[in-house]
């Protein structure tokens, strides 16, 4: 009996999880016979799961939280950088071996690649600290950033990274304190939300100077279900150059289904869809 190739996410169920429309409709509009499945995996049974995936003929899959740390010592291969994030998103199978990889920053490299944004001796502000900073952050460095300032809510986990990204990769990186309104340094090239600001709340959006910002910046989103977030909108009005999270996201997912299939992935179409079901 012919039976589709699967893929799909590992992690806590989400009732719309973006990546099952984005990979679906690929696999879907490129005739592949793929199905991209969600997939509940407690804490207690991620071991098992990922030996699963080879007994199971899967494709690949994506790994959300709880899972992108823990899953790293039952792989294979671990992509450098994300060795250094010390977290894997997107995992593929070749040749009966697991292969991690983290796309959430490659994701957001490919933005700013699309759009012609040079990177290399830059100076960014990245806003927050947590896993998709990281990632984003690890890929700037990577990218010839010259120099990161974090801001961040948490002074710990802000400390972390900053002491992550100057030990473990060439970028100069320094840590502020976001317990004030905070004020973009002039000589700022890149800005970039990497919260999750106006994710759930379309009314809110970071606390900083606005003023501050001018049209020589780039301004970043990552916030996957809007492509006109108030931090956008407010950057647009200067006259920034701006990326939405939608896209990067969208990048991200392309990614994955490259590693899956070694085809191109049809991103318009799949931005088009993800548009359809969470865009304004």
């Amino acid at each position: 009996m012919y039976q589709k190739k699967l893929v799909g996410v590992f992690g806590d169920p989400v009732d719309d999880n973006p990546s099952v429309v984005i990979e679906q409709v690929a696999f879907d509009y490129m005739k592949l016979p793929m199905e991209y499945l969600t997939i509940q995996v407690k804490k207690g049974d991620l071991q098992a799961a990922i030996e699963g995936l080879r007994a199971m003929n899967f494709t690949g899959i994506n790994i959300t939280m709880p899972h992108k740390i823990d899953v790293l010592q039952y792989l294979d291969y671990v992509a450098d950088d994300a060795k250094i994030m010390g977290a894997v998103n997107t995992i593929y199978v070749k040749d009966g071996k697991l292969y991690g990889e983290n796309t959430d920053g490659k994701g957001f490299m490919r933005n700013l690649r699309n759009g012609n944004v040079p990177t290399k001796g830059k100076n960014v502000v990245l806003l927050g600290a947590g896993g998709v900073a990281r990632a984003i952050s690890v890929e700037l460095a990577n990218a010839g950033v010259k120099h990161i300032t974090v801001v961040n809510v948490i002074k710990e986990e802000g400390e972390r990274l900053v002491e992550l990204l100057n030990s473990k990769t060439s970028v100069e990186a320094t840590f502020v304190f976001w317990d004030h309104k905070y004020s973009v340094p002039d000589k700022t090239d890149i800005v970039v939300n990497a919260t999750p600001i106006g994710f759930v709340n379309k009314e809110e959006k970071p606390n900083i100077v606005y003023e501050s910002i001018h049209p020589q910046m780039v301004v970043c989103d990552v916030i996957p279900n809007n492509m006109n977030t108030l931090f956008l909108e407010e950057a647009k009005k200067i006259g920034c150059k701006t990326f939405h999270g939608m896209q990067m996201l969208v990048n991200q997912g392309a990614i994955a289904f490259e590693l899956w299939t070694g085809l191109e992935a049809p991103v318009q179409v799949m931005l088009e869809a993800l548009a359809k079901v969470y865009g304004d």
